[in-house]
């Protein structure tokens, strides 16, 4: 029988990945560390594993404790590689955002579906030999939103199901003018982190949310206070007992397998073009984690 310390047995089915705060959530049991290395490099921290409502869940603070690393420093390659190796299906993405829409407020809450990414950054885990090209018309998991925007709406919260995230480089944040392009672009909300998040877990076969935290109107809105990092961070203490909340409802609602609308679990099935026996041993290797079932070493 597969034991605790055994690499093959999964320490954590749903992951949560957020800010430092995110995994002091009343009722978690049974909380240990786990410090991991991945193909790529070091994760932004350690992985606190314990037991939430009856189900193994795995936190991750992706700026590292005290946030220390801006949004184009996180390791987001090995922060959801570790996920993957620690047996994560899920995850659960908190992050802080910008308002684009006059009717989503500071400290509402928005289930975004649809991403639009600016970042420079180009992450994946393919390449250096192997290609793949996902699918990725929709970039959330159906089922996993669905749970979380009805924790949201159960809570009583101001929650919003829906909306493009669009995602900057940053670290500043928007001129008046891009903020007033994204609005005539469409976007609802705006951040740095989720976009890339969520292309890594498609590759990866995670499902996939986010849970965005409203903390400002950006800076379209000449009348409302600017954009500022103690405005942000204000915003954000308040509505992080929320998000915790909504966290742990959603945890306890999750069913044990993925439903018949989900087909993140086959995320890259049909999507790797290499031919197979070009394909470097070193590659094999590297994605062992995410591609042992499609090829064999």
């Amino acid at each position: 029988m597969a034991q605790k310390d055994d690499p093959k047995f999964p320490q954590a089915e749903i992951g949560i990945l957020g800010g430092t705060g995110l995994y002091e959530i009343e009722g978690i049991t049974d909380v240990r560390e786990n410090r991991l290395e991945t193909p790529f490099g070091p994760p932004s921290d350690a992985y606190f594993i314990g037991t939430l409502e009856g189900r193994r869940v795995a936190f991750l603070t992706r700026h590292g404790r005290g946030h220390r690393l801006l949004p184009s420093d996180i390791n987001f390659l090995a922060n959801i590689y570790g996920f993957k190796m620690l047996g994560v299906e899920r995850i659960i993405s908190v992050n802080s955002c910008g308002s684009l829409k006059e009717e989503i407020r500071p400290r509402d809450i928005v289930f975004s579906d649809q991403f639009f990414d600016r970042s420079r950054r180009r992450n994946t885990f393919f390449g250096n030999g192997l290609a793949a090209h996902i699918s990725f018309a929709q970039p959330v998991c159906p089922e996993l939103v669905d749970i979380l925007h009805a924790a949201g709406r159960a809570l009583g919260l101001r929650v919003h199901k829906g909306g493009t995230y669009i995602s900057i480089e940053g670290p500043a944040f928007s001129s008046q003018a891009e903020s007033r392009i994204y609005r005539l672009w469409g976007c609802d909300v705006i951040g740095m982190t989720a976009a890339t998040e969520a292309k890594l877990c498609r590759e990866a076969e995670i499902c996939y949310a986010t849970v965005n935290l409203v903390t400002d109107y950006d800076v379209w809105q000449a009348e409302e206070e600017t954009v500022s990092v103690e405005l942000i961070m204000e915003n954000l203490s308040l509505n992080i007992d929320h998000a915790k909340s909504i966290v742990k409802r959603a945890v306890a609602s999750l069913p044990t397998g993925r439903g018949e609308n989900c087909q993140c679990g086959r995320g890259i099935e049909n999507c790797i073009v290499t031919q197979r026996d070009l394909i470097p041993p070193e590659a094999k290797k590297r994605l062992h984690h995410l591609i042992a079932k499609y090829i064999k070493d």
